[in-house]
């Protein structure tokens, strides 16, 4: 709840500031905010469209790179598996069977088969920063892609933040990490509809005037914490919190949420991923995800993260592909699609990937383990030279044969998508140094 700290003295509305406010479920403590606190909107104004954006879809556990776009037809069985390749509108890539509407969409689509510089652990962290969970932790690890679009770009309009994560929770928290904001502070994290965010975007009975009247007493008591605390952590504050009040006044955000608003042909197209199979400790097949993403960039949005599936085989892999990857094949055809249709894919950069690959030979229990050497990549939009495969590996699926392709060239490609420079750009860490936000050059073929 919305809880303001002071003196005793009373302002001339009758507000002590030691009062508790109760707006919604808006909350402001000494050291934490609810709907504030998962907003991060900096203060702005006006509204530009369209603008660049990105969907990054994590498919949490290791999808097995060699049983959906680099087939291995002439490795020998116990390598090989049990799809075969398909032809796409793209002639000379093939992909697998169980993917035939992706194949259709090929020719807006770019796959990386090289994919490097992995580790052999079950973390969204590489898929969200291009860095690994070491890097500056011991000062709060690197930002996410959409914690540093917050920070560099703001919002596009006041009503809807620029981050949204829309994974599910799981069992197994590292596949439900949206993005974590590292040293830029709990301002930048990812706004998440699904958690205690949503309960808060209602006004709780306060009118629209009374929560003016309340703005007004915050925007004092912001200026005395100002005055006594100038540090970046407290202008974040303030630009989160004017943030949290802007949502609270407008209904783009929550419209964005409804799906009772889209048509039914379009959302029957996505589909919903039900029955939610495999799942075990990890994130269900949530198609309408992949809908939502793009309803939150016509909001406003910059960066949408999910979580989709649970894609750890080490058994029964073969079983879980034909069931995950075909409602993957559905959802996020259905996406590359409806952007394509609404003139939006070349300013929406999308990307599907995992954490590692799978190991090339087949285990006991017909599943494949970790694989950190090399994993793959989707990609559509973004203006990029799409209709490519980008790298190879060798006939065994082991290691990259051409054109290894670093987490961090992705990042920086995603980050050039988006309009920003990553050779010039620096954030500046709380020790004060300038910290680039890779130290990789962006896919010279895609651009």
């Amino acid at each position: 709840m919305l809880t303001i700290l002071g003196r005793g003295e009373r302002f001339c509305d009758g507000i002590s500031r030691r009062s508790f406010l109760r707006i919604g479920g808006l909350g402001l403590g000494a050291a934490s905010l609810t709907l504030a606190d998962l907003n991060r909107l900096e203060a702005a104004s006006g509204k530009s469209a369209p603008h660049k954006a990105v969907i990054n879809i994590f498919l949490g556990g290791g999808p097995p790179h060699q049983d959906l776009l680099d087939l291995k037809t002439e490795a020998p069985a116990e390598i090989r598996g049990e799809f075969a390749p398909i032809e796409t509108v793209v002639p000379g890539i093939r992909i697998c069977e169980v993917l035939p509407q992706l194949a259709q969409v090929m020719d807006r689509c770019a796959i990386i088969r090289s994919v490097v510089g992995a580790t052999d652990r079950h973390d969204a962290f590489q898929c969200m920063t291009g860095w690994l969970t070491k890097d500056l932790a011991s000062v709060g690890g690197r930002p996410s892609l959409g914690a540093v679009v917050s920070r560099l770009s703001g919002p596009v309009n006041p009503s809807a933040p620029p981050f949204v994560g829309l994974a599910e929770p799981t069992r197994e928290i590292r596949w439900s990490d949206s993005g974590k904001p590292g040293f830029l502070g709990p301002g930048y994290a990812a706004f998440k509809p699904d958690s205690e965010g949503r309960q808060n975007m209602s006004l709780g009975g306060i009118t629209i005037d009374q929560l003016q009247d309340r703005r007004k007493l915050l925007a004092s008591l912001d200026q005395l914490r100002r005055d006594s605390n100038s540090n970046e952590q407290m202008l974040a504050m303030d630009r989160f919190t004017a943030g949290a009040f802007d949502v609270l006044t407008s209904s783009r955000l929550v419209d964005a949420l409804d799906l009772s608003k889209e048509e039914p042909r379009v959302r029957e197209r996505y589909g919903n991923g039900q029955p939610y199979n495999y799942q075990f400790d990890g994130a269900p097949t949530v198609n309408e995800h992949l809908l939502l993403a793009r309803r939150l960039i016509e909001a406003g949005v910059r960066v949408v993260t999910l979580s989709y599936g649970r894609w750890d085989s080490h058994s029964r892999n073969f079983a879980l592909v034909r069931d995950h990857g075909a409602k993957l094949d559905q959802c996020l055809s259905a996406l590359i699609e409806d952007l394509d249709v609404r003139g939006l894919l070349d300013d929406v950069t999308v990307i599907a990937w995992g954490e590692f690959g799978r190991t090339p030979r087949i285990n006991k229990n017909a599943g494949r383990d970790h694989w950190p050497g090399v994993s793959c990549a989707l990609l559509a939009g973004g203006g990029m030279r799409t209709g490519q495969v980008i790298g190879a590996t060798n006939r065994l699926g082991e290691e990259p044969s051409e054109r290894p392709v670093h987490f961090q060239e992705v990042f920086a490609t995603l980050y050039r998508n988006l309009g920003i420079d990553t050779r010039r750009t620096t954030l500046i860490d709380p020790a004060g140094r300038p910290q680039y936000l890779v130290e990789k050059p962006a896919i010279s073929e895609l651009a």
